[in-house]
């Protein structure tokens, strides 16, 4: 910066007022001391235009969608919201968080271990997680995320001007070690999935969550966000981190085992975090529809859906495609959700032979910051009896690479 301002005969402030500007409208991107470039796309740009378009006879295995036929019918839910909104439609000033949904969700943050606090409701996790992070931090701060981790979570990263610190995983979650150095390095925040972590599969287990609860009581500053998508659609149970820090947020989607269309997330924390976050949001959309809101304390008292067996399904696909891959000489993981994440040595390459055999996947790069390169595999399309022939098609595209890590 100095040199620049020498060269242009301005004041060093005024290069680094130009820097701070250029970081925060995203059209470069700083990583300390290997200084500042420019971004190679833009940062509202998502990692999902990096998607490879299927061809006609393909399999759809990389879209992260969940297994349709697993979803509840939504008629009945719907029509009984339409029932009670036409006894009392919502108006301005009306409680933006519908009761019933309110003590439901507590009732299962309670038995889930999570931390009493106050409660909003967002338009999905991604949103929760958004207004939490705008909340608390600024351009520039440095954020702790998994790598590989969400690519939507990577890319709200860059449009929020945040920098990214990339903190390793392995099947249990967030490496506590990796989370300390991250936190250490001078992170402000920690994201963390907390089940079926996309793309690995990850869960965060009862010792893992002890190992990350006894980092973060060394950073009490750090604000914790957990996203437990996976609500509904997995069978082992939720290790809460929150409560720990002064500030935290946990957000529990609908979307993943109810339907995506149904945009919805209840969020809790702590006072100072959702107060801030129903602020903001009352000056934008001012609150989720309450009518999606009844849909889902229809759904959640009326579920139509053995949920136990939604996991099992996933699990039976996940698991025995893991197992045929391992029988191959191919490691793969996939703990839980829908997810299967296989280390490669050349992305490109394993994408397009497997596209020549007939099954598209995800590209790692749209996951991860600084991890080895791999793909995913998105079970929900995937049959049982498929789960070989899918099996032998990765095994012939990937060369086995070995290693503890997602690295």
């Amino acid at each position: 910066m100095r040199e620049l301002a020498g060269v242009l005969g301005v004041n060093p402030n005024t290069v680094a007022a130009a820097y701070r500007t250029l970081r925060e409208r995203g059209v470069i991107e700083t990583d300390g001391r290997r200084g500042s470039r420019v971004r190679g796309r833009p940062a509202s740009a998502p990692r999902d235009e990096l998607r490879m378009a299927m061809p006609p006879g393909v399999r759809n295995m990389a879209s992260g969608n969940p297994d349709v036929r697993l979803l509840p019918p939504l008629d009945r839910a719907l029509a009984v919201a339409a029932e009670r909104y036409a006894q009392a439609p919502t108006l301005y000033g009306d409680d933006p968080v519908v009761p019933e949904l309110a003590r439901l969700a507590r009732a299962g943050f309670d038995a889930d271990g999570v931390p009493d606090g106050p409660m909003a409701v967002t338009s999905g996790a991604l949103d929760g997680i958004e207004r939490v992070l705008s909340g608390h931090l600024r351009p520039g701060d440095a954020i702790a995320i998994e790598d590989p981790g969400w690519g939507s979570v990577l890319d709200l990263a860059a449009a929020l001007g945040l920098r990214v610190v990339p903190v390793a995983v392995d099947d249990e979650g967030p490496v506590a070690a990796e989370v300390e150095r991250a936190l250490r390095e001078g992170a402000r925040a920690l994201v963390v999935t907390s089940r079926a972590q996309n793309p690995t599969g990850a869960a965060v287990s009862a010792g893992r969550a002890a190992e990350l609860r006894a980092v973060l009581t060394r950073h009490p500053e750090a604000l914790v966000v957990e996203d437990d998508h996976g609500h509904g659609i997995v069978d082992v149970p939720l290790h809460a981190l929150g409560g720990v820090t002064r500030h935290w947020a946990l957000a529990r989607s609908t979307a993943k085992a109810y339907g995506p269309d149904l945009r919805l997330a209840v969020l809790t924390g702590d006072a100072v975090t959702l107060d801030r976050v129903r602020g903001r949001q009352r000056l934008g959309p001012g609150w989720v529809s309450r009518l999606l809101q009844y849909a889902v304390v229809e759904l959640w008292t009326g579920d139509a859906v053995d949920r136990a067996a939604v996991a099992r399904s996933y699990g039976e696909r996940r698991d025995g495609l893991v197992a045929a891959l391992l029988e191959r000489g191919v490691r793969a993981h996939g703990r839980t959700g829908m997810n299967v994440w296989v280390p490669v040595a050349d992305e490109t390459g394993v994408v397009t032979r497997l596209m020549a055999s007939g099954w598209g996947v995800a590209p790692g790069r749209r996951f991860r910051v600084e991890s080895g390169p791999g793909v995913r595999v998105t079970v929900s399309g995937l049959r049982i009896g498929e789960v070989a022939g899918l099996a032998d098609a990765l095994a012939t595209a990937v060369r086995p690479v070995v290693g503890g890590r997602f690295d």
